[in-house]
């Protein structure tokens, strides 16, 4: 039987390498472009054996997605803070869209981007900030904040698609001119 604390140790060690190795792969495509990492290459800055890696890894698109939906899952982790803190829900709902439009502003747009931005954690995202948008949305609509005469659903969506805009602005200044249409647009009509 092995103690207790030994799989510990072990546990650690293998996040360790783990996250070293995704923060490795993040840095190499960073300062050298997708097509330059290579698995030795990583191996090499990270410190490890190429057969430990492969250990870990079957090759470099697969640290990449390891590393995105990391990345993702801090995105969710954040968004969720700015939903849970306390204040109206309408302010909760703005907060939540102007991070997720600027998240969008300064995350896409690069080859890393087109490769990343499939598979299934993506649209698992995607989903569980849907859902979050569309619960904001029920609370504000029954606040009076927020339109009532739209299913929350339907402007989870309108807001999801309309923030994939802030990719082709220019600057911030037009991310947070954006962020006030699409508020603008799920206020209750006059």
């Amino acid at each position: 039987m092995v103690p207790k604390l030994w799989n510990e140790t072990i546990e650690a060690h293998r996040h360790a390498v783990r996250e070293a190795t995704l923060d490795t792969t993040a840095a190499l495509v960073a300062r050298h472009g997708l097509r330059a990492v290579t698995m030795s290459r990583i191996a090499e800055e990270t410190g490890i054996g190429r057969a430990t890696l492969y250990k870990y890894f079957p090759d470099v698109e697969a640290i990449l997605i390891a590393w995105h939906e990391r990345q993702i899952a801090g995105h969710l982790d954040r968004l969720a803070e700015l939903r849970d803190r306390a204040g109206s829900a309408g302010e909760r709902l703005e907060a939540v869209l102007e991070a997720y439009a600027f998240i969008q502003h300064r995350h896409h747009g690069t080859d890393a981007a087109a490769l990343l931005h499939q598979g299934e954690h993506v649209i698992r995202a995607r989903r569980h900030l849907g859902d979050f948008l569309r619960d904001l949305l029920a609370e504000g609509a029954r606040a009076g904040e927020l339109r009532d005469d739209v299913a929350p659903d339907e402007l989870a969506i309108y807001c999801l698609h309309a923030l994939a805009a802030a990719v082709d602005l220019p600057s911030e200044d037009a991310v947070r001119r954006l962020v006030a249409v699409i508020l603008a647009g799920i206020r209750p009509p006059s």
